[in-house]
This record gives structure tokens, sequence and C-alpha cells, in this order.
């Protein structure tokens, strides 16, 4: 639900300049799909930098994005793994401040912290306000891997009340899993920690592109990142279940009249496999109303 934007004034270390350290940092999340790394390049590209080829891209465990760019090495991480390598690197860091942060080293050394900026998407407050009268949502709540002050923030700004930050894979499925006992759930998340969160609630949604696991993981996914998406999912949905329901559920009706009809006198045999013919194109015909779109597929 976040959309975000780098921070125009990032500390660079007194060695290194700034549209340098961008330079190579974009090209390096040129290979990402991160949300973070989209605001990285277009932070670069806002300032027309040119990217460079990268190569020896890897992401080792516990040391973030790596790659060799201009013959140099660049990695981005974040602050937790970079003082977890450098336990004496505490003094070349800024204070913590508000808002997300990642670390970038060239050639070993500290370059640069980028702080972002985050703000929910323009439809976030209406699209969860709706839930509740539109789709019968009993609650709706975050769970996050993020800060907690960042969860606070845009839980506020969504008018979102129930909060669950700083949790890793295996804790978002405990949350799920637990709330599964009292009724069916619905998570939507976009990142590879969300996965076995998805797979464990009663319906998953990945949103946009990002990754292949969360794709597989996911039981519907909608390419463009958009809350609408989400919506339109929620509409055709519950439009399609509908008619199933119609479809499976009168046809059975209208045989059982058919057989009590029958069975009273009232229908040959040759007359009642005629009607049951005719009740299941009726079923049939009912189906094909899910190959064309309602008038109202959203109320975003």
């Amino acid at each position: 639900m976040l959309r975000f934007w780098l921070s125009p004034s990032p500390v660079v270390a007194s060695e290194f300049s700034k549209p340098d350290v961008l330079r190579l940092a974009a090209s390096v999340e040129l290979y990402s799909k991160h949300p973070l790394a989209r605001a990285i390049l277009a932070a670069a590209s806002e300032q027309k930098l040119q990217l460079q080829e990268a190569s020896r891209i890897s992401e080792p465990p516990g040391q973030g994005l790596r790659a060799i760019v201009a013959r140099r090495d660049v990695q981005i991480t974040s602050r937790e793994k970079f003082l977890n390598q450098n336990n004496a690197a505490t003094s070349q860091l800024p204070s913590v401040g508000s808002g997300l942060e990642c670390i970038v080293l060239i050639d070993g050394r500290y370059a640069a912290t980028y702080h972002f900026r985050d703000a929910p998407r323009a439809e976030g407050l209406s699209f969860i306000k709706h839930l509740g009268p539109r789709h019968h949502f009993k609650r709706v709540m975050i769970v996050s891997g993020d800060r907690e002050s960042e969860v606070r923030y845009l839980a506020h700004a969504l008018g979102i009340g129930e909060i669950y930050a700083q949790k890793t894979p295996e804790e978002k499925v405990e949350i799920v899993r637990a709330e599964n006992t009292s009724g069916k759930t619905l998570y939507v998340g976009d990142g590879i920690n969300d996965a076995p969160a998805m797979m464990a609630a009663t319906g998953g949604m990945a949103i946009g592109q990002n990754s292949d696991v969360t794709a597989e993981a996911a039981g519907v996914v909608a390419l463009e990142s958009s809350l609408k998406k989400v919506d339109e999912f929620m509409h055709i949905s519950r439009r399609m279940r509908a008619i199933v329901l119609q479809s499976a559920l009168g046809g059975m009706t209208l045989s059982a009249i058919g057989m009590l009809v029958a069975a009273s006198g009232h229908l040959s045999p040759v007359a009642g496999a005629l009607t049951q013919e005719a009740i299941d194109v009726l079923a049939v015909l009912n189906a094909l109303r899910a190959a064309f779109l309602p008038r109202v597929i959203s109320d975003l």
C-alpha cells in the first residue's frame, strides 16, 4: 500500500560524491524488484544519471544486494546487516531516523545512507474504509516486517487499529493460522517474506511482479501494483461464486422438481429426458455469464 521516494538529502561519506554513489547504487538496483529499488532508480532518472552495466550480481544471505559496476564492488544492505559485518562501524552511520533506509558500500567501505519517505497510496484510505460495508470484512490488520514506528504511521494514515510489526515470515504464518481459527482470511502482500503467510491464509493475493516465489505461493496475482485491482478481484470472485451457486443449486432444484412431476405420472420418459436437457442448457447458459464483465467491477 506504500509508495517510496528517496530523500533529497542522503548522508554520503566525504570521500565519495553524491552523483557517483547514486549512479552506482542505481546500476545495481536496476536488477532488483524491491520497492526501494524503484525509488533509487527514480532519483537517478530525475538527475539524468547514466547507469552502467553490472556484473556478478548476487544476494548472499545476510549481506544484501551485491554487484560489480565499473570495476567497483557495490553492496546495498541494511543497517543491521552492515553492523553485523562491521562491529566497529557504528560511528560511521548517522543516527536512526524516521522512515526506511539502506546502506551503500563501495569496495567494502561505507559510502552512503539513503533514507526513504513513504506515503500511502491515494486510494488506500477509501479502499480500507469500504472493505467492511462492501465486502463484509470484520477485521483489517497490518502484518509487516518493518519497524513498528513505520507500521504505526501507515496504520494511522489508513485508519487501521491492529498492527503486527517487525515480524519474521514464520511469525506471519503463526498470526495467519491463529486468525484462520475464527474465520476466513485474505492475505495481500508483495514480497518474498509474505509468501508463506499467503499459503497459510484462506486466500492469498500477490500485488505486482516483484517475485516469482510470491506469485507461485499466491492463489491470485494482480500484475499491476494497484489496490483497484485487489478490489476488482474481490468483486469478480464474489460474482463467480454467485453464478456457480445459481447454476449448481438451480439446476439441482429444477431436476428434483422434474423428478417429482415424473413420479406423479404427469411427465412421460421422453418428455422427462427433454426437460432434463433443457435444465442442463439453462445451467450452462447461466454459467456463461461469468465470461462477461459486469457493469460495476470496482468501488474505488
